[in-house]
């Protein structure tokens, strides 16, 4: 059987501020491509389909849309991860067409789905991400002793239930579609913190006697442990500069009459390399960076002093730029801890704020406009004022 594992697709997501959604329809049109081109017969979705509980409306539609014609050419089996509404992901599950399949219920984890093929069936199980204080009654298996607080304990749990349900089907080759932080593998800045308890993780034994293990959550493509059995296929757009040395991919997994899995990893479509710039505007300007004009950057300006017109001046050479900050290398050293009494010289206060934010003290040009500010907004104040000042 051949499956195309993929997940963390995140739509209605940005990137400081820049709209992807164009991007993500691009990625969705790459996939149904792939899964004809490649002869795909299971598609599995491993949670974090939408960025956010409550989607906007574009990409409810463009889900509805890929689903549609992903139905097509292959059954689909879909979970909710921690960034989903795993209610208004699944409504509607009951009467969907038997090609897409969303396994939302935690209560229904041990039902699979089975997907047959010339060698005989595949029992594919859908996790849905697990928050441990809904469910560590749900799943526990003694009445009113609730599991421990803690995924390792109801992801225990749930694949406790996985195998009793494949015990009974001998012969069946299975697949386990799970939403999870799995030891031993590789985080990113961009993921959200699962942490209940001060643990996040689950261990990898958990997933003992299951053939593939296709995982959602960390958007590195990467296996956990030595072998291929577990797989997180990542997301396939950049969500953060954390993820810019990624190859970003989907996961070809072919399952053959064994149980035993070859992968291969397709790359997606990029649409703008993620690039870091750092440099004096003088660099910026002289084209010394151009060959990252079309990239999404973020800049760093290191000038001693604040340019002039900083932002824009970057933005004439990097019209993608998502952030521009200053960050002088020879700056002064910054006092912090500095206290502003009812003593203190206002304009030296002001000209102390204008080394910390410049990285220079003001010129002497720029002293006479604090002095000459500070003598304006005192001649307004009234003798009251004066006298508590």
């Amino acid at each position: 059987m051949r499956i195309l594992h993929t997940g963390d697709w995140h739509l209605g997501r940005s990137l400081l501020g820049a709209d992807l959604l164009e991007h993500q329809a691009a990625f969705l049109d790459h996939l149904v491509g792939v899964v004809v081109q490649r002869s795909v017969d299971l598609v599995v979705v491993a949670g974090d389909v939408y960025d956010r509980a409550i989607p906007p409306v574009d990409a409810v539609r463009m889900l509805s849309s890929v689903l549609e014609r992903l139905a097509t050419v292959a059954t689909v089996v879909v979970t909710p991860g921690n960034h989903d509404s795993a209610v208004r992901l699944g409504f509607g599950s009951a009467v969907m067409n038997e090609r897409v399949r969303i396994l939302s219920e935690p209560a229904r984890l041990a039902d699979p789905v089975l997907v047959d093929d010339p060698d005989g069936p595949v029992a594919v199980y859908g996790i849905p991400y697990l928050q441990p204080d809904m469910v560590r009654y749900a799943l526990a298996t003694v009445p009113d002793e609730p599991l421990a607080r803690s995924h390792q304990a109801v992801v225990g749990a749930a694949m406790h239930r996985v195998r009793a349900d494949l015990a009974a089907r001998p012969g069946t080759r299975s697949v386990v579609v799970a939403h999870a932080f799995v030891g031993g593998a590789e985080p990113s800045d961009s993921e959200q913190d699962i942490r209940v308890g001060g643990v996040d993780r689950v261990a990898e034994s958990t997933f003992d006697g299951i053939d593939y293990v296709a995982l959602g959550h960390l958007h590195g493509p990467q296996r956990v442990g030595h072998t291929d059995r577990i797989r997180y296929a990542g997301s396939p757009l950049a969500f953060s500069f954390g993820e810019r040395n990624h190859t970003k991919s989907v996961t070809l997994v072919d399952l053959d009459a064994s149980g035993a899995v070859s992968v291969e990893l397709l790359p997606t479509p990029v649409p703008r390399p993620l690039v870091d710039v750092r440099g004096p505007i003088d660099a910026i300007e002289s084209g010394t960076f151009a060959e990252h004009a079309d990239a999404w950057v973020r800049v760093a300006v290191t000038d001693t002093v604040h340019p002039e017109r900083m932002y824009a001046r970057v933005k004439d050479h990097f019209p993608h730029a998502l952030a521009v900050t200053h960050e002088p290398t020879d700056a002064p050293a910054r006092t912090t801890t500095r206290a502003v009494t009812a003593t203190s010289d206002p304009v030296e206060v002001s000209a102390d704020f204008v080394t910390f934010a410049t990285g220079g003290a003001p010129s002497d040009d720029e002293l006479v406009v604090l002095r000459d500010a500070y003598e304006a907004a005192v001649a307004t104040m009234s003798d009251h004022d004066r006298a508590v000042r």
